[in-house]
């Protein structure tokens, strides 16, 4: 590996780490495991993955799949498919454009996706085998695509939140989700902290699209006053920690349901991620 490589590898990493050490409530992290699903699955799949990840010789339906295929030969589970989608043109904006700023590159990179780069990523989504993703009509994962990944991530983002971001530029992360982390950050000096920040906020604002693939929207009301009954608990917090059993107790809330945000702990992944790279290799606009 380059040590440009081997640096991507350590960030990516440690914003899986930092994810998995943050107390989300109704998904897996250190404090509880969940859904047949432990921290150990998470941290091999991080591990597994990265190598593929940021490969700059491969393109980016490529890192995408080969991700996946060494997650799936590794663990029994769908962990990181959403953490790979997110976190991949993230990588591939760095390696392509390096002297642009992150968020420039980034649409770069969306603009230029190809129909190679769909038929991969059909291929890893197909491989994962997640509930309910990748079944419509007019580009099924099952047969080959016939346009750019780009627009095919546009005929899924009315029901999949991870494919908006291929078509708003991760407008979600970079005009909202990066400054809550950032302000969180700056408030406690805790990355672990700020991820629950992001976490909390991002279900205050957002339906999960995983919950909603599962439930449609028969919990989003509730999981949202939830989310607005912690986010308010944080704003108040001089010192996080103390809100560990509260933090739990809506935990157990969640899972007693059987209810697993677990697109939104993928962008608290990808937002971790962008914080972290911004703050080594260039800058946020």
């Amino acid at each position: 590996m380059s040590e440009q490589e081997l640096q991507l590898s350590l960030l990516y990493r440690q914003a899986c780490e930092i994810e998995l050490q943050a107390l989300k409530p109704g998904n897996v992290s250190v404090y509880a495991d969940g859904h047949d699903m432990t921290v150990a699955d998470f941290r091999l799949s991080a591990e597994v993955s990265a190598p593929f990840l940021v490969k700059p010789s491969l393109s980016l339906g490529e890192k995408i799949y080969y991700a996946i295929e060494a997650t799936r030969l590794a663990v029994a589970c769908n962990t990181n498919l959403g953490i790979i989608l997110l976190c991949a043109p993230i990588v591939e904006a760095l390696q392509r454009y390096p002297d642009l700023p992150l968020r420039q590159g980034v649409v770069h990179v969306l603009r230029h996706t190809t129909i190679d780069d769909a038929n991969w990523v059909f291929r890893a989504i197909a491989l994962a085998a997640p509930g309910g993703l990748g079944d419509a009509k007019e580009q099924d994962v099952h047969t080959k695509a016939s346009v750019s990944l780009t627009e095919a991530m546009a005929l899924a983002s009315d029901r999949d939140r991870i494919a908006l971001q291929y078509i708003n530029n991760y407008a979600d992360i970079f005009d909202f989700l990066s400054y809550i982390y950032y302000n969180a950050w700056s408030r406690w000096g805790d990355h672990y902290w700020a991820a629950v920040t992001v976490y909390v906020n991002c279900l205050c604002n957002f339906a999960d699209s995983h919950v909603e693939r599962k439930y449609g929207s028969q919990y989003n009301d509730w999981i949202q006053t939830k989310m607005k009954q912690a986010s308010l608990a944080l704003s108040e917090a001089d010192n996080p920690t103390q809100l560990i059993p509260f933090f739990l107790s809506i935990d157990h809330e969640l899972k007693s349901k059987r209810i697993n945000p677990g697109t939104t702990a993928d962008f608290t992944v990808a937002t971790a991620f962008i914080v972290l790279l911004e703050s080594q290799f260039c800058s946020p606009n």
